[in-house]
Parts: structure tokens; C-alpha cells; sequence
């Protein structure tokens, strides 16, 4: 279904030449956003002239669609070669059709909503209403005015010495870039400007020469830029000789006859930019025109309408403003801490702003310091007072003027404009540029608060989320990932941790991380060369010089071999591997303390890539990172402890081997139950008492722990000791109960199987056993038959006068003995219990099985018994008397 109203008689071109789409998220702020989009995209096209009308109804139609509709909207810019139109849709349809011929439907100028077809109506060539079951699009065109031949700019005749300087000769260098972005035509100039010959650089990527500027608040990059129909700018391009030549770029994407799309790129150094710059739209306001009562609004006549809503997008809007309106070569924007002691870079434009960005000066006056931050200052000529603005040391400027920021008196910040000539400024620039610092001062700070906020919540949420996961493990190994994972990329390019084992041991570099992976090894070996940083205890980061130092004399090094002036190259590493590490750790490295109960058990190393800075926010909650970090790493240090000492006394609790016993299959299956950190309750032991007789023995301690662990090593010793000095089963176990008795607190009951083996020349074997609270064994025969093979009595360790008895039987060729402790008989999953029923019959099926695979299938069945990880050790002891071979 569709509606459609024509606007006029006239044939327009219907080939589409250059497409443009975005989603709008159903809130109010994304009415702004939508209108940047539709200005800054048919401005990028030229169409000037129906910026204004079109901003007007994409504003109404999409504040229809994400305020009053509550839905999301797609918006399509279309341009034919002398019409755009724009198409605004809406995930609402079922929304009150509009009819032609039915005024009331079209609503009520006065109304707040369903302004947006009336004015189609009155501003567009053309305009319609189409719907589907899902959606409902209202698009309008707006056809271009037939623009007269002749002149499109001017300037003023100027005098010589006012014109702009160049070198003898302009050179435009041409260069063609297909649609894959590599590089298709390289003319003569750019050989001259550059370097390299066409056929050194045609199939190349532009992005393998092009130094693009990384500015604050811009997300454009190089491949971005080529896609746009225009763009017009500066950035760098690296010469033959490996140095980057500051370059001003006007960029046109054409295609050919056959449709295929390029863009073409004219390029002059930047300090000629003068020949490619288009000229501004209109002339810089004056302050007198800001200041007139009525006017429109002071903030929008400067900064631009729809102002940008997030902080960077906002500084660099005014940075590129106040460089523009005082024709500038460059300028830069700081803005102030709390206690105004510091200005911290946020913004530039014309220098190299990844370099200075987040770079902090001091406010008070004195060598190095922002001596002019409270006032107006008009610096003519820099030359003459090399530290009056250290952002701007080595950058070529060489006259600047700077404004505050101020809020209610307050110094909130501070705006500058350089020129690369000197006696460019004087105080009426300064007052203009004041005038204008006046007007933004107030949205600035705002945005800056509202920027702190999401800041603050951000942090407290990374700090949620990370103490979540610190305390999720106890694992060193994993405690030290996760430390590094957390950091990079979210507080630094790279991380390194070192750990100090002890207060005599060196700080270990223990793990390495970098957002590139295929740096991680060159970073390693670099950190491997330095000197660890010394292990203070004072909170807070500190600046550590090493990398970056170490980072940039390997680069060095590397570089003078491959020209031939060091060692040769064969025994270092390649350039490229020493280069991309100096640019890896060439910025800004932090040491961070990891204290914990008082000492520092390692440090933790942020890094950032070449030039590029900290900013105290990430520095203050990489602090607070770091101190729940070295809480996990000491907890997960005392786990990795104690585990390892819990599994070293568990160890000594077992017996090393076991004996071969002749004429019998002897195998054991333990698992102790827990997280390693306890020592189990249960045991076994296999040993010979003298010649032809050797002592068996499986047993539980009640509970876990160290008082079970000395119940159990009691056990086992006192068993061997005594069965060696001759005593049979029931007075060993009798002495046993005695010497656990003796414990007194300390003691705990335990359960104990205790026999004697006997192997015997025809194959067979004969078993003295007592039983004491324990698990009866079972007999396999060889037919299948399954029974207990001893009878119960009462357990030890809770009982002064105890009379045991033992019980003799023979175990034939074929037969199998199984005992177990209670762990494989309790084993449950729900309310069902394994028990000595489901024992027997698992039992039933391994005739014919060796004593290994017996103890196997034991130990298979108990484990899908239940899904569920066991709670409690278990031992499997299975003996078997192989039948004889004839």
C-alpha cells in the first residue's frame, strides 16, 4: 500500500549515484544524531543548498518515529545527479494512515507530533507514505536549483608578501586508489614529493605509506575516508627514506564507464595546503554579531548545529572552530583537573594529538609550566620563550594565543591557537577567541561531568565484574590471565606482571600480554632484557623509563645494522621485529605495587603504544584493579600452598608401590574427593609379612582433614609393625584400637578390613580377615555367584574392650575378592543409594576379568551412578587367583 504526492511536473534523473543509511535508536537524543548524519552526508555531497530544508524534515519524521512511535528509524540518503531524496522508516505500522484530501488527518500545527507531513508537503518536490506489514517509510526529494556557470569562490586581491609561501615549484601529486584501496596510478609529482618510484608502490595499499592522524573524537579512518564521495584533510605520507611527510589531501570518489568505483587523491605538502584548502562557507563571526541581542544562539553560531553530544566529539568540534575562525594552523584544547593544579590534553587538531593526548603540564608559572592557563595570553613568537606552552615544543609553531575556560570563576580548562609564523595574534584575536571560550565554557563542563559519571559507573562496574572473576578461582596461573586480560585492552595496549616469591627472591616476569598477539614474544624478550622495576610498596603508579628506553635503542641498533654501520644481521632480529616493538612500548609504562597482607608480592606494568598517554582516571582504577589483583594472586599463592602440601602428606599416607605377590592379581583404584586442599580419610596398604604371607588392608577415617590424616598414618604403620612382630589379625587390631584410644580428643572411629594372603602351590589361596566396621568384601566365583566373604564387627577407636576374630577362607583359581570403602557403597544420586545390592550386581558381570579390569569397571559403574562429582574418597582393592594354565 503507498501514497504518493508529486510535487511538480517535472522530469527528474532517477540513477541513483551515491547511497547513505543509518538506525536511530528509539530515544530522544538520536533526533539530533539523525540530523548530523543527513547534514554532514549531503554536505560531503555538495548539496548545500537543500542542507537546511532536508535537516528540517528528517528531524520531524524521525522525532515521529523514536519519540512517538517509540521505534527505531532507518534513514536513507539516495542522490541522483539533481535530487536527493530521503527515506525515514518506522517499525509501526499499524500508526493512523495519513489520506490525500483529508486534511484533519494531516494534523495540527499545534499539535507537538504529526508536523512532519505538512511540512513534505510544503518543502519537498516530492513526497510519500509506503507501507508494509512491518514497516511504514515517508520519503520526500528535494530537487537540486539549476546552479549558474561562473565563479563558485573568490578571495581578495592580496599584496605579494600576504600571499601563501611555497617552495619553488608546487608539486600535486596524483594518486588513484581502487576500490580495494590499494594504489592504481602514482604520477611524476608524487615521485618528487615521496620517493618512490610508480612501480615501487601501484598494487600497494594506501594504508602501507599513509601516517593517518588518530584525533580525538573522530572515528574516520584512512579506508573510511576513500569511501566517502569527498573528503578533504591532512595527514602524513611515510617517504623513501622512512620519514612522514605532513601532506594536505583533497580525495574525489569517480567511477568509470563501466561502473567500477576509485577515488582519486591530490596531495600537496601541508604548508601548501593553501592550493588544494576549499575556502570556508562564510566568514568567522565577529563578536559583536555573538553578542547581539536576539540573535540566534551564541553556542550554535560557534560550535555548529546540532552540537556534537559526547565530550571528544564537542572538544574536537571547538578545536577545529577556533583553528578556522582565527585562521590558524593548529589548535589544542586541555582541560583542567579538580584541584586545577594540572590541564590534561584532550583535543588538537593540526599537531600530533596521539603524542600529546592525556599529556598532563602544571598550571603554577615556572620552566616547563602552563604559565598563561588563567588568562588571556598572546605569545608572538614562541622562539623567544621556548617553554611558554610546552604542548607546542617542537612542533614548528611559532606564535599562539590562549584563553581559559572558566565556570563560575572556576578554571575549567584552556583553549589555543598556533600559527607556524610569528606576530600572527594580537589582543583582538585574543578577545575573540575569549569571546567564544565564553560561550562553550558552560556545555563543556557539562559534558565533562556527564563524562566523569558514565566514567564512574563504568568503573564501578569493571571493578564488579572484575573482583567476580578474581574470586572465581584459586589457580595462580589463571589469577595472573586474568589479571592481564582484564587490563588490555580496557585500561592499556599491553600488561605485563611481575611476582616475587619471597622477600629474598627477584621480582619473576611471570606473564606478558599485548593486544597484538604477534607482539607478545618480541615484548617478552624486550622485558626479559630489562631490569625488573624495584618491588616499593608505596601506592599509586609510577612512570617506569626501561621499556621504552630499552624499546628504542634495540629499534636503533637494528636500524644502523641494516645500513651496514653495526654487527651484521644475521644474529639479531629483523628490523621489523625491533621496530614494531619500540613502537609497542614506546608510549607511556606505569608500575603498579600488588600488596598483599603487607607485602609486595609483585608488580603489575601498563604500557601504552608510542607517545600515547595515561589518563588519571584509568590510572586511578588500574590502582584500585590492582589491589583486589594482589589479594586473589596471594589467596591463589596460599591455595597452590597448601594444596600442594595437603597432597604431599596424602602421598606419604599411601604406600609407594605394591608388591608383586605370587599366584595372585593384586590392583588399586584410589580418588580422593574435595579440591586437593584436604586430606582424604581413606586408605590402603599392601604388604609382605614374611616369607609366603603378605598383609592386606583398605580402611576409613572418619572426616578429613589433619585429624584424620594422623588417625590414618597411625593406622597404616601400626598394621605393618605389628603384623611383622608375629601378631595375627585380631590382636594387631586390637593393639590398633588401643594406640587410637590413647589420642584422646584427637582420636576418631575408623573402619578397617584387615587380612592375611596366603598363596598356595595348587593355585588357590587362603585369607585370614577381619572385618571392623567396614564394607564386607564380596567373592566372585567363576560362575558368577557373588557373596560376602566375611561377617561384621564392631569398628575402632570407640570401644576399650574389644575381642575380634578373624575368619579363614580360600579363594579358588578364578575367583575374585573386591573390597571397597564406604565412598563406592554411599555413592547416591538423589535419593537412590549404589549400596551393596547395586555393588554385587555390577560385580556379577567381570567373570573372567583381571583384578586391574575388575577395579575398572568397579570404578566406571560408581562414576555414572551419579552425575554429580563424588563426595567422598573411595578405594577399590581387588584381588584375583588366575586360573591355572594346564
Amino acid at each position: 500500500m503507498g501514497l504518493q504526492i508529486p510535487g511538480g511536473l517535472r522530469t527528474r534523473s532517477s540513477v541513483i549515484t551515491a547511497r547513505a543509511a543509518a538506525t536511530f535508536e528509539p530515544v530522544g537524543r538520536s533526533v539530533a544524531t539523525a540530523r548530523s548524519f543527513v547534514r554532514d552526508t549531503l554536505q560531503g555531497w555538495g548539496f548545500s543548498d537543500v542542507v537546511d530544508d532536508a535537516v528540517v524534515l528528517t528531524s520531524e519524521l524521525v522525532t515521529n518515529a523514536v519519540v512517538h512511535a517509540g521505534t527505531a528509524a532507518d534513514v536513507q540518503c539516495l542522490r541522483t545527479d539533481d535530487a536527493v531524496r530521503i527515506e525515514v522508516s518506522d517499525r509501526y505500522p499499524e500508526r493512523e494512515i495519513p489520506l490525500q484530501g483529508s486534511p484533519a488527518t494531516m494534523g495540527s500545527p499545534d499539535r507537538e507530533g504529526g508536523r512532519g507531513l505538512q511540512l513534505c508537503a510544503a518543502l519537498a518536490a516530492r513526497w510519500g507514505v509506503d507501507y508494509t506489514p512491518t514497516h511504514k517509510q515517508v520519503w520526500f526529494q528535494l530537487d537540486l536549483p539549476d546552479r549558474p556557470v561562473g565563479t563558485r569562490a573568490a578571495g581578495p586581491s592580496l599584496a605579494p608578501e600576504l600571499l601563501p609561501l611555497t617552495d619553488g615549484r608546487v608539486r600535486v601529486a596524483v594518486v588513484q586508489i581502487d576500490r580495494t584501496g590499494a594504489i592504481s596510478a602514482w604520477n611524476e609529482d608524487a615521485e618528487e614529493l615521496f620517493g618512490y618510484a610508480a612501480e615501487q608502490v601501484v598494487g600497494k595499499p594506501l594504508t602501507d605509506f599513509a601516517a593517518w592522524p588518530h584525533t580525538p573524537g573522530t572515528s574516520t579512518g584512512i579506508a573510511d575516508a576513500l569511501q566517502l564521495s569527498r573528503w578533504e584533510g591532512s595527514y602524513g605520507i611515510r617517504d623513501a627514506g622512512g620519514r612522514v611527510t605532513p601532506v594536505y589531501a583533497s580525495h574525489l570518489r569517480v567511477r568509470d564507464t563501466d561502473g567500477e568505483p576509485s577515488t582519486v587523491c591530490l596531495l600537496v605538502r601541508d604548508d601548501e595546503r593553501a592550493v588544494l584548502q576549499t575556502p570556508l562557507r562564510g566568514p568567522a563571526p565577529e563578536p559583536g554579531v555573538l553578542s547581539e541581542p536576539g540573535a540566534a544562539d551564541s553556542f550554535e553560531v560557534f560550535i555548529g548545529s546540532p552540537p556534537p553530544d559526547d565530550l571528544d566529539g564537542l572538544l574536537q568540534r571547538t578545536v577545529e572552530r577556533a583553528r578556522d575562525m582565527l585562521d590558524g594552523d593548529a589548535a589544542f584544547l586541555l582541560l583542567a583537573t579538580d584541584d586545577e593544579t594540572e590541564l590534561e590534553v584532550r583535543a588538537s587538531t593540526g599537531l600530533p594529538s596521539a603524542r600529546q593526548r592525556f599529556a598532563r603540564v602544571p598550571v603554577e608559572a615556572g620552566t616547563g609550566r602552563y604559565g598563561s592557563a588563567r588568562m588571556p595570553a598572546v605569545h608572538e613568537d614562541l622562539t623567544a620563550v621556548p617553554d611558554a606552552v610546552p604542548l607546542l615544543k617542537g612542533t614548528g609553531m611559532r606564535s599562539v594565543v590562549t584563553v581559559p575556560l572558566k565556570v563560575e570563576g572556576r578554571l575549567t580548562g584552556s583553549l589555543g591557537v598556533a600559527a607556524e609564523v610569528p606576530d600572527r595574534y594580537s589582543n583582538e584575536e585574543a578577545l575573540r577567541l575569549q569571546f567564544a571560550a565564553d560561550r562553550i565554557a558552560l556545555a563543556v563542563e557539562s559534558a565533562r561531568i556527564s563524562e566523569l559519571e558514565r566514567l564512574r559507573r563504568g568503573s564501578l562496574s569493571f571493578l564488579v565484574e572484575a573482583s567476580d572473576l578474581l574470586a572465581g578461582t584459586l589457580d595462580r596461573d589463571q589469577t595472573l590471565a586474568l589479571m592481564a586480560q582484564m587490563t588490555v585492552p580496557t585500561l592499556a595496549t599491553w600488561c605485563a606482571v611481575y611476582t616475587i616469591a619471597d622477600q629474598s627472591s627477584e621480582p619473576d616476569l611471570s606473564y606478558v600480554l599485548h593486544e597484538d598477539e604477534e607482539r607478545i614474544d618480541g615484548l617478552k624478550a624486550l622485558l626479559k632484557k630489562v631490569s625488573p622495576p624495584e618491588p616499593v610498596p608505596t601506592p599509586g603508579a609510577r612512570i617506569w623509563r626501561a621499556p621504552t628506553e630499552a624499546a628504542h635503542q634495540s629499534a636503533l641498533r637494528t636500524s644502523m645494522r641494516s645500513l651496514g654501520l653495526g654487527e651484521p644481521m644475521s644474529t639479531t632480529p629483523g628490523i621489523g621485529t625491533s621496530l614494531s616493538t619500540a613502537s609497542a612500548v614506546g608510549g607511556e609504562t606505569v608500575v603498579l605495587p600488588l600488596v598483599a597482607r603487607n607485602r609486595v608480592i609483585g608488580m603489575l606494568t601498563l604500557g601504552k603504544p608510542s607517545d600515547e598517554h595515561f589518563r588519571q582516571e584509568i590510572l586511578e582504577l588500574a590502582e584500585d584493579l590492582s589491589r583486589r589483583a594482589a589479594l586473589a594472586l596471594d589467596n591463589a599463592r596460599l591455595y597452590s600452598e597448601r594444596t600442594a602440601i595437603s597432597q604431599s602428606l596424602q602421598r606419604s599416607l599411601l604406600p609407594p608401590g605394591l608388591p608383586q605377590v605370587p599366584g595372585v592379581e593384586v590392583d588399586v583404584i584410589y580418588r580422593a574427593a574435595g579440591e586437593g586442599n584436604e586430606v582424604g580419610g581413606d586408605f590402603y596398604d599392601l604388604f609382605p609379612i614374611r616369607d609366603g604371607a603378605y598383609g592386606f588392608a583398605i580402611g576409613d577415617v572418619c572426616g578429613t582433614g589433619p585429624e584424620a590424616a594422623a588417625v590414618t598414618g597411625l593406622a597404616r604403620h601400626a598394621l605393618r609393625l605389628l603384623a611383622r612382630e608375629g601378631f595375627g589379625g585380631p590382636a594387631v587390631l586390637e593393639r590398633l584400637n588401643a594406640a587410637i584410644l590413647d589420642e584422646g580428643a584427637r582420636s576418631r572411629f575408623l573402619t578397617l578390613l584387615y587380612g592375611e594372603l596366603w598363596p598356595q602351590d595348587d593355585g588357590s589361596a587362603i585369607l585370614k580377615i577381619v572385618c571392623a566396621g567396614h564394607p564386607l568384601p564380596l567373592r566372585l566365583r567363576q560362575d558368577g555367584t557373588v557373596e560376602p566373604y566375611a561377617e561384621p564387627q564392631p569398628l575402632l577407636g570407640v570401644m576399650d574392650d574389644l575381642e575380634l576374630y578373624e575368619q579363614t577362607a580360600t579363594l579358588e583359581p578364578g575367583d575374585v575378592l573386591l573390597c571397597v570403602t564406604d565412598g563406592v557403597t554411599e555413592r547416591r544420586e538423589g535419593t537412590r543409594m549404589l549400596g551393596d545390592d547395586g555393588l554385587a550386581d555390577v560385580l556379577t558381570t567381570c567373570t573372567g576379568l583381571t583384578a586391574g579390569a575388575v577395579a575398572a569397571r568397579i570404578m566406571r559403574a560408581v562414576e555414572r551412578f551419579a552425575t554429580d562429582a563424588p563426595s567422598d574418597d573411595m578405594a577399590i582393592l581387588a584381588m584375583r587367583v588366575p586360573e591355572r594354565q594346564d
